[in-house]
């Protein structure tokens, strides 16, 4: 997350109803119904936007574009081929190298539905299974995505939403977490605080610029840095972590240490330096 943008390493699918602060720059991006969008779209592929959504910068891509109805661009749009629905607002003007056809493109989940039903007529099961669980499954997909549910809001200040929270590796964040759950991967940089009713988890190396408040269990991971003080049920903090305010924990705070009984003797020696040099 930069000064005006969030940049992705990937796609982007953003949720029904979203509010994002920010522009986009990633290699497809998808939007829902009446989604906002204060910032530029930049995109190496497809753009869709479903109906009644707004957009206040430009629009650009390499590839195609799809606007459904009542959307409105307030900047310049510059894609090769544009689908268009009726009353279509583009305040910059466009540019368009291949064909412009005025049509209301299909909603991205008819267009999953319609390409699930021409596999199956073709008897493509195999392949139907296959989209099936990748839409469907709670894993990580296997490429980089950034996934915002519906009616989310991302500003300068706030990633407010009433779904989960799952941020992957090396990420920089800036904003105050508010997520039913939140979990998060390697590497995270948050300029903010965290705030869910479900737990907390962080991984390894993360630092975190402000306060965990949970109701249930917050857990923190090798090498992170909590700036602020954690709130929870139960607090379970690795021996190489540090957390500069109070810890509140209404069953306990455990000090997790690492099982040095199963590693070999190289592995020991590994360990131990790596402590050596971390406290040196």
């Amino acid at each position: 997350m930069e000064e005006h943008s969030i940049l992705v390493d990937g796609d982007v699918l953003v949720g029904n109803y979203a509010d994002v602060g920010f522009g986009l720059v990633a290699k497809s991006v998808i939007a829902g119904e009446h989604v906002k969008i204060n910032g530029n779209i930049i995109s190496e592929n497809d753009i869709r936007i479903d109906m009644w959504s707004e957009i206040t910068g430009d629009v650009r891509t390499k590839a195609d574009a799809y606007l459904g109805e009542f959307t409105r661009i307030s900047g310049k749009l510059i894609a090769d081929n544009l689908d268009v629905g009726n009353n279509v607002k583009i305040d910059g003007g466009y540019e368009v190298k291949g064909y412009l056809v005025i049509r209301n493109p299909l909603p991205f989940v008819m267009f999953i539905f319609f390409y699930l039903m021409a596999a199956l007529r073709l008897g493509s099961e195999e392949e139907v299974e296959k989209a099936l669980e990748e839409l469907f499954s709670d894993d990580m997909p296997e490429n980089r995505l950034m996934s915002i549910p519906n009616r989310t809001k991302i500003s300068l200040d706030t990633i407010r939403t009433s779904s989960r929270a799952v941020i992957g590796n090396h990420c920089r964040l800036l904003g105050n977490l508010r997520a039913r759950s939140a979990s998060f991967g390697n590497h995270i940089t948050l300029f903010g605080s965290v705030r869910t009713t479900g737990g907390i988890t962080a991984g390894g190396w993360c630092i975190i610029h402000g306060n965990l408040d949970s109701k249930e269990k917050v857990k923190i991971g090798r090498n992170c840095r909590v700036l602020g003080k954690i709130t929870a049920d139960s607090i379970v903090v690795h021996e190489t972590a540090k957390v500069d305010g109070d810890l509140f924990a209404t069953n306990g705070v455990t000090m997790e240490r690492d099982d040095l009984e199963g590693l070999d003797n190289f592995e020991k020696k590994l360990f131990y330096g790596f402590i050596m040099l971390e406290y040196s």
